[in-house]
């Protein structure tokens, strides 16, 4: 007897969490465009509005990340969790996190990756997200009652940082040479934060880097909180390694 599978994700979602109004868009920003010119829909969920930051007020991050996500062609949410420096991991507020991945229903879920030589709000998005997705899928979590319970296909972390960059696990590797305009004017976007340094052209750089290691102009490495699953060999793309 064939199984009818209990959840039915919408393949064209992807939902992507951040801490800081910039991160989504430097940390990944070139995979969202890729995804959303390819017609896929794209949901972002900021958990501060930069309120900590040297530059720029809450209103201007707030107005630069509506700006970058609107070139990106997602939709922006912002979430109260206490202000930027804050973002301290409580069950409440991975519940609530939970909720919104049950609302989006996304099958592709993004997020900072919780290595620890980073800003500690990253590492709590990132563990939060992690536990959401599970919490997510269980149906008798009273306080998530108003959503049908729902398991997303994949959770990958992307890093802001090369030192966010997970040592104990390979990246998957997007090419994301096509749309690297669109990836730099929404990065731009966030003019306040050029003021302390110039994070799009670190993350052109990092990009450069890991497109170079597999034959391509540039590349944004993603880290898969679970092993892939592919139902043949037909699916795998090529490696990195040029054998």
């Amino acid at each position: 007897m064939k199984r009818t599978p209990k959840f039915q994700p919408d393949l064209t979602t992807i939902l992507a969490f951040g801490a800081h109004p910039d991160d989504i868009e430097f940390g990944c920003g070139g995979v969202i465009a890729r995804e959303t010119q390819a017609g896929c829909a794209a949901y972002f969920v900021v958990c501060s509005r930069g309120e900590a930051g040297t530059n720029g007020t809450p209103a201007q991050r707030t107005a630069e990340a509506r700006k970058s996500a609107s070139l990106l062609g997602a939709t922006l949410e912002f979430v109260s969790f206490g202000g930027d420096a804050h973002l301290e991991v409580s069950v409440a507020r991975t519940l609530k996190l939970a909720a919104i991945i049950r609302r989006v229903r996304p099958a592709v879920v993004l997020a900072p990756t919780p290595a620890g030589n980073q800003h500690p709000d990253h590492i709590a998005v990132g563990r939060m997200v992690r536990d959401a997705a599970r919490l997510a899928r269980y149906g008798g979590v009273k306080e998530l009652k108003q959503w049908a319970a729902h398991a997303i296909q994949q959770l990958l972390f992307y890093a802001v940082t090369v030192e966010a960059e997970p040592a104990d696990r390979s990246a998957v590797l997007i090419d994301v040479t096509s749309v690297v305009a669109t990836w730099w004017e929404a990065m731009a976007a966030h003019q306040s934060q050029a003021k302390t340094r110039e994070y799009a052209g670190l993350q052109m750089a990092r990009a450069s880097m890991h497109g170079q290691r597999a034959g391509v102009s540039f590349a944004i490495p993603l880290f898969p909180n679970d092993t892939l699953i592919f139902e043949s060999l037909q699916q795998l793309g090529r490696s990195a390694r040029q054998f």
